[in-house]
């Protein structure tokens, strides 16, 4: 049975003032709940400063998270921990620490399951189940910064790369990319955020206006409509140059140096053909490619190609004069592709929703 008590950061700053002002507290109060939570309090008895009384009706009235840790894995050494979560209601997703020397990151969902359907994607292989919330995501920061927190680091940059289709929960994820932003809960910058997409140009047209000098992130995995219409079957609706054409747009507004994701697929889009493509396509733009070795996943005719054929690929796009990065490849042993976890463990259990 899910808690009916609402979790604490399903309310806004100015509910919960409210809230407060209604039980004799001062406005605040607020911030110090907030603060708390961001030093990872696992319970409101924990709000050591907070008057008992006050703790006593916030642990009658709200939970700490809606969230429910069911699975965890652990790669690199201790370096990447993915967690799966269940949320009300019962659908599941997953949330992926990765901590370098000088950053600790999160890539975060923003629904459970994807409706894009890429192929190449275990998320995909699930039925889409819903939109995550604003505190659903934001409580899944607030939980890597608990366990960052406990190792004496702090949670620095959030990624938007997780399940899900962060522009097809577009009010949600703009929420919470303000609530993450906020010096009074968690303050990560927004230049530390990156909010991926697989095209939906109307959204990034809107992101454009909102002020926020977040990173937008393209999952573009192939330079020409042929290809693409089969990786990323939004490609259809929205072709590539159009997407193009709105992402510059973006980056022309902002001042924000668009990052365009390819999933290198061998033999699929790894050759000399996808690297001059990729090279016209992006030509003078403000622009860098990130290429990420593709992690396995099973029912899938995929596969990865070898270092020499990344470092290949590599070299004929930076000969197309473009900026690229190929992206450390974290956890593997972790279930690390994005929805592999989910699929590990929900395997032999029937999706919610399902038929």
């Amino acid at each position: 049975m899910t808690d009916p008590r609402p979790p604490i950061l399903s309310l806004n700053a100015a509910e919960l003032e409210a809230w407060l002002g209604d039980h004799g507290a001062p406005a605040y109060r607020r911030a110090q709940v907030w603060s708390w939570l961001a030093r990872g309090a696992q319970s409101f008895g924990d709000m050591d400063g907070l008057p008992k009384d006050l703790r006593a009706a916030l642990d009658r009235d709200f939970r700490i998270t809606s969230l429910t840790s069911i699975a965890a894995s652990t790669a690199d050494r201790g370096l990447t921990t993915k967690s799966l979560f269940e949320l009300d209601g019962g659908h599941s997703v997953e949330a992926v620490v990765m901590r370098y020397a000088d950053r600790s990151t999160l890539c975060i969902s923003s629904q459970a399951g994807c409706p894009i359907g890429c192929p190449f994607c275990a998320t995909g292989k699930f039925p889409f189940g819903r939109n995550l919330k604003a505190h659903e995501i934001v409580e899944q920061a607030v939980d890597a910064a608990r366990v960052l927190a406990a190792e004496g680091r702090r949670l620095s940059h959030v990624v938007f790369m997780g399940m899900g289709e962060p522009m097809a929960n577009y009010n949600a994820v703009v929420e919470a990319v303000r609530r993450l932003a906020d010096p009074e809960l968690l303050g990560i910058s927004p230049r530390r955020i990156v909010v991926s997409t697989s095209g939906l140009l109307p959204r990034i047209e809107q992101l454009a206006k909102e002020g926020l000098p977040v990173t937008l992130a393209i999952s573009l995995h192939a330079a020409r409509d042929e290809l693409r219409d089969v990786l990323v079957p939004i490609n259809k609706k929205y072709p590539v140059r159009e997407l193009i054409a709105t992402a510059q747009a973006y980056a022309v507004k902002t001042g924000r140096r668009v990052s365009y994701e390819w999933v290198l697929l061998a033999g699929v889009n790894d050759t000399p053909r996808d690297a001059r493509e990729l090279g016209a396509l992006l030509k003078s733009k403000l622009a860098h490619v990130n290429l990420i070795p593709f992690n396995p996943v099973d029912g899938t005719p995929y596969h990865a190609p070898g270092r020499a054929s990344i470092r290949a690929f590599q070299k004929m796009l930076e000969a197309e004069r473009l900026n690229v990065t190929v992206r450390d490849t974290r956890g593997r042993e972790a279930d690390a592709a994005c929805g592999q976890l989910h699929e590990r463990v929900l395997r032999g259990r029937q999706p919610v929703g399902a038929a």
